[in-house]
């Protein structure tokens, strides 16, 4: 199925977009960690949303996330791995490809610096999905740099595919299998030449020909390399627009201030925007067809 819009992100800008564009009658897929795991989630007590205020922000997030599915907007939980923008938006989820028209990012501020080694080898032995890619690295050394809940069963994935995976992180995690050695260190650094030769970490190289990071997001300008930003944040204008056709952006990833009611504003402007967008194109191609007849 090929959705209206696809919503990158499930927190509060994420939803109040979705919300939005299924006011409008417009198809919608949020794709995003577990809303329980939110940054807001913690908050244990917001005084400043207007109408709301004392909730925790587990409380918060769960009448949001009720409104959204009350209202028919569908979810995939898990990180978007990749994104083809051609003829629309083709996002990986896992082994799960999700297709939209148009696009609201919406991930938050992803607070993650790059490992040195990390950019440069992207693509050339450094990969961000295990399901994607692992089966270019079967009977090779790979490692698995756990920064996401679900990094163990990664790591356990590529082994049953006959990787030889090293497991690296400040500590063992559970739900890894109990074969796979684990590194303890927080920080690492990918070593190579035309491709991946090896990681540092934990004071060693390990050698591999693969290293899989997998944090809990990654990042918009990593899905969309060309995608602007300033200051690390995502340039849009009152529109809620990027430079991406066809992309807008909203919440904590547009720059400050980082706050509830920032957010759903944006998310709600920008899903506004997104559903202007779909109706001029199907004007567009509506005339056209005419004009061929």
């Amino acid at each position: 199925m090929t959705y209206d819009i696809l919503v990158l992100g499930s927190g509060p800008a994420g939803l109040a977009a979705a919300v939005a564009a299924r006011g409008r009658n417009k198809s919608v897929l949020v794709i995003g960690n577990r809303w329980q795991d939110s940054p807001l989630a913690k908050a244990e007590r917001v005084d400043n949303f207007l109408g709301l205020p004392g909730r925790t922000g587990l409380e918060m997030l769960g009448e949001f996330h009720r409104h959204a599915e009350a209202l028919g907007v569908e979810f995939v939980v898990g990180r978007a791995l990749s994104l083809l923008a051609w003829n629309g938006f083709s996002v990986t989820v896992g082994s799960q490809v999700c297709q939209g028209r148009t696009m609201v990012l919406a991930p938050g501020v992803v607070r993650a610096d790059k490992y040195p080694g990390e950019a440069e080898f992207l693509g050339r032995g450094v990969s961000y999905c295990a399901t994607c890619d692992g089966m270019f690295y079967r009977g090779k050394p790979v490692a698995v740099v756990g920064l996401a809940p679900d990094a163990p069963a990664e790591a356990n994935y590529l082994k049953s595919l006959g990787c030889q995976v090293v497991y690296v992180s400040p500590h063992r995690p559970e739900g890894l299998d109990g074969d796979i050695p684990v590194v303890r260190s927080g920080a690492v650094a990918v070593q190579g030449e035309q491709t991946v030769t090896g990681l540092e970490a934990g004071g060693t190289v390990l050698p591999c020909n693969g290293v899989f990071i997998l944090r809990r997001a990654v990042a918009p300008t990593d899905l969309l390399p060309n995608l602007e930003t300033a200051d690390g944040a995502i340039q849009v204008d009152r529109s809620m627009a990027t430079n991406v056709s066809g992309v807008f952006a909203a919440g904590d990833c547009t720059g400050g201030p980082l706050q509830v009611s920032k957010a759903v504003g944006e998310g709600h402007v920008a899903a506004l925007s997104a559903c202007a967008y779909l109706d001029r194109e199907t004007s567009r191609i509506t005339t056209t067809e005419g004009e061929k007849t």
